[in-house]
């Protein structure tokens, strides 16, 4: 599997994170993750990465790295991150192929 298969960034995403990593010291990527949450049963997590594991799965896009941890890739896999801004509101958002449904706010998915 080819690491562009597993997650794509928007242009316009790639720039956002692009600006929040030059702001932190130590971050050499942004980590993507799932959590057991919400209504709907799954989460994106989202923290910086101030080193790279092992087993971590990497895509880069214009200097940016994602680190997606291994046991959230049969859930992100085919995923496109974007940046979205709509009047006061700012945010990353995902299309994730593999989604079956989401809940009403938009926080939590199931596969």
């Amino acid at each position: 599997m080819s690491e562009n298969t597993v997650m794509t960034l928007t242009d316009k995403a790639a720039a956002r994170l692009k600006s929040l990593l030059s702001s932190s010291d130590n971050a050499i990527g942004l980590r993507i993750g799932i959590t057991n949450t919400g209504c709907n049963g799954l989460s994106y997590t989202m923290d910086y990465a101030s080193d790279q594991r092992d087993d971590d799965i990497i895509v880069e896009k214009d200097d940016v790295r994602l680190l997606i941890n291994a046991d959230a890739l049969e859930y992100v896999e085919g995923t496109e991150m974007d940046w979205e801004e709509k009047g006061l509101e700012s945010r990353f958002t995902f299309e994730n192929p593999n989604e079956k449904g989401r809940c009403g706010c938009g926080s939590s998915f199931h596969v």
